[in-house]
């Protein structure tokens, strides 16, 4: 097991990700990973936000994190609901406040 704790390698692999996220023009930030209980948050912003593929960015993203990483076992990945887009959202986790959805929307 590697000497870095499952946050930075989870940001390490969102990183690696981001090429595919960012020439949508869209952003990504690692909020939560803990390895004890196998939970892992990620937040989609910018133009993620009322995307009609963000529910198959948050499918993918779970589905690899699962097999990528053995401790995790439970990947949340929300995206902002305000429906702003660019430097009000997430930004790379420096962004302004987020807003979530508290329902279900089926796909997160």
């Amino acid at each position: 097991m590697s000497d870095e704790s499952l946050a930075d390698r989870v940001e390490e692999w969102m990183v690696g990700q981001m090429p595919i996220i960012q020439m949508h023009g869209g952003t990504s930030v690692v909020r939560e990973a803990d390895a004890e209980t196998g939970e892992v948050v990620v937040e989609l912003g910018g133009t993620c936000s009322g995307c009609g593929i963000s529910n198959i960015t948050a499918d993918n993203i779970r589905r690899d994190l699962i097999m990528d990483f053995d401790e995790v076992e439970n990947v949340t990945v929300r995206t902002a609901s305000s429906g702003d887009q660019g430097a009000s959202t997430v930004e790379g986790g420096r962004g302004g406040e987020l807003k979530h959805e508290t329902e279900s929307a089926n796909h997160f």
